[in-house]
């Protein structure tokens, strides 16, 4: 199977040795996001609420790279700290 490796300047980049996502055949497996702003290395903002925001419009923003979307995403996996 041909993998593909999914790469945006509308996302942060990978912070360790990972891609931001990576095709193979009609899956697309991405990366986790934190809720940094893209060109930046700071958080959207002090709340939960910027940052799931801006992790989401990452997170959209690879998935369009790949030419898929959030509409086609089959699993999430939300990891919380209290």
């Amino acid at each position: 199977m041909r993998k593909q490796i999914i790469a945006t300047t509308k996302a942060p980049p990978a912070v360790g040795p990972y891609s931001q996502a990576v095709r193979a055949g009609d899956f697309v497996f991405t990366a986790g996001q934190l809720g940094l702003v893209p060109g930046t290395k700071s958080l959207a903002g002090p709340d939960i609420e910027s940052q799931t925001r801006q992790a989401l419009e990452n997170l959209d923003a690879i998935l369009k790279a790949s030419s898929s979307c959030l509409q086609h995403a089959v699993k999430a996996t939300v990891y919380l700290s209290d």
